[in-house]
């Protein structure tokens, strides 16, 4: 019985281009062209392909070519060998023609004060590039095979050296472990712990609230804890049961606060009595405006606290570069599961820190950016007084945020999207409520703005809250 051949392409009706001119060789590019138009839906399944001569004729083409183009698509799927010599478009290769679905609207505020945004245009491109021709010009080949788990040796020895300098950490090189940010040092630490038994997590409350959700996947119990103006209630700690807690000391997040010493040393106490955790998310202690900056607590209780640091608010986030300082019983497990997770961090990314830490460079930078971001804080918090003073500011001259609490005749969400409706883009403070909020705050994030944004950002504001009051 003859086959019906109605549903079959002639050799004109393929038009495929072809680039003499071009490098690609013309088997490839004919290749590319008949998959492509399957992949749009142009050739139907059982659709029969022109014959290879009449296909080489009608492009000019000398059959091998086209023969060798069709073995491809067979090899690969997308057409099929017919007994009697004619070739089709294979039906599991044809995707059905879906709607595409309308565009979405994404409105970007013209004035944003959403928190972690440094200032991306200040990173140190020239310095980088001397320390990215150096490490190219010097590392041994080696260094581009697999590393160990902890991350490349020449960073964790410059990162140990200026943590403990300027920090006041009690690092070793062998204890630091390198992770693409804090997002992945942190969900690598907490699987960990949960792996070797640790069950409940305190965290402050308020908190950034992504850890939480990373906790529960890890399989630990998250417990809030009140923050108070000198840092955690360590007494509600002591009460909640848990075995590990995650603290901002330096400067709390969200609040601003800083750990007395009295809470440091409480902490250290908790830890140290029940056999206890503490993670220090040291993550913008570099940044004090009008004092120094107090020690890290992993140096008063190394084998009880893992310090945690990135590179994401004082160079740029897009580097995915962040660092734990961990007790010896967490190294091997933490580099093993590092390994396992990626193979390493990206060694020419660690190479070039090293070298640019090592050189002074990131000193250098922070000498730069300090006055810059206090000059932000400064207009930010001067144009709050003078324009919308029952917006009084909290905590210390610190980092790239201000937590303001917002009056009781006002709510995060009414002024947040009448802000919005201005062009202006503040956040409220209900996200980082571990419980149910206790109050209503805004939390202004300056590190990406101008000064002239900043004091156009708090007009607008003003004028959201006239409008709301009226």
């Amino acid at each position: 019985m003859s086959r019906s051949r109605t549903n079959s392409a002639t050799a004109g009706e393929l038009l495929v281009e072809l680039r003499r001119a071009d490098p690609v060789p013309l088997h490839q590019q004919l290749t590319g062209g008949i998959r492509d138009r399957i992949r749009q839906g142009l050739l139907r399944a059982d659709t029969v392909m022109p014959s290879t001569r009449a296909l080489a004729a009608d492009l000019g083409l000398s059959r091998g070519v086209v023969v060798e183009a069709y073995q491809q698509l067979v090899a690969e799927g997308y057409l099929v060998s017919r007994s009697g010599g004619y070739t089709q478009v294979a039906p599991a290769a044809v995707r059905a023609a879906e709607p595409s679905p309308p565009p979405v609207e994404i409105t970007v505020p013209r004035i944003d004060f959403r928190y972690s945004r440094p200032d991306v245009s200040q990173f140190p491109r020239a310095a980088w590039l001397r320390s990215v021709r150096k490490v190219l010009a010097e590392m041994p080949h080696l260094s581009l095979a697999y590393l160990d788990g902890r991350g490349a040796d020449e960073l964790r020895i410059a990162l140990a050296d200026y943590l403990n300098r300027v920090r006041g950490t009690s690092g070793r090189p062998e204890n630091l472990l390198v992770s693409n940010g804090f997002a992945q040092g942190s969900r690598l630490l907490l699987q960990v712990l949960a792996q070797l038994g640790r069950r409940r997590l305190a965290v402050e409350d308020p908190s950034d609230n992504e850890l939480r959700d990373v906790a529960t996947a890890a399989g630990l119990e998250t417990v809030g804890v009140p923050v108070l103006e000198s840092g955690i209630d360590v007494a509600a700690l002591e009460k909640s049961g848990a075995d590990v807690v995650l603290v901002t000391a330096a400067h709390q997040f969200p609040t601003g606060a800083v750990a007395s010493a009295g809470t440091r040393a409480a902490l250290v106490a908790w830890a140290t009595e029940r056999d206890a955790l503490i993670i220090e998310d040291d993550y913008d202690a570099e940044y004090r405006y009008d004092r120094e900056p107090i020690g890290a607590i992993q140096g008063l209780a190394p084998e009880h606290v893992v310090y945690a640091g990135t590179a994401s608010k004082t160079l740029a986030p897009g580097l995915r570069l962040g660092w734990l300082i961990l007790p010896r019983h967490l190294v091997e497990p933490m580099a093993a599961a590092k390994f396992a997770d990626d193979r390493g961090s990206p060694v020419l990314d660690q190479l070039t820190f090293a070298d640019f830490v090592a050189r002074g460079e990131f000193d250098r930078h922070l000498r730069r950016m300090r006055p810059r971001y206090r000059a932000l804080r400064d207009t930010l918090v001067d144009r709050l007084a003078e324009r919308l003073p029952e917006l009084e500011p909290v905590g210390i001259s610190a980092g790239l945020h201000v937590l303001t609490w917002l009056p009781p005749d006002l709510s995060e969400d009414a002024v947040a999207a009448a802000a919005r409706e201005r062009g202006l883009g503040v956040y409220g403070l209900r996200p980082y409520w571990v419980g149910a909020p206790r109050a209503e705050g805004l939390v202004f994030g300056y590190g990406g703005l101008t000064e002239k944004a900043v004091v156009e950002g708090v007009d607008l504001l003003a004028e959201t809250v006239a409008s709301l009051r009226r």
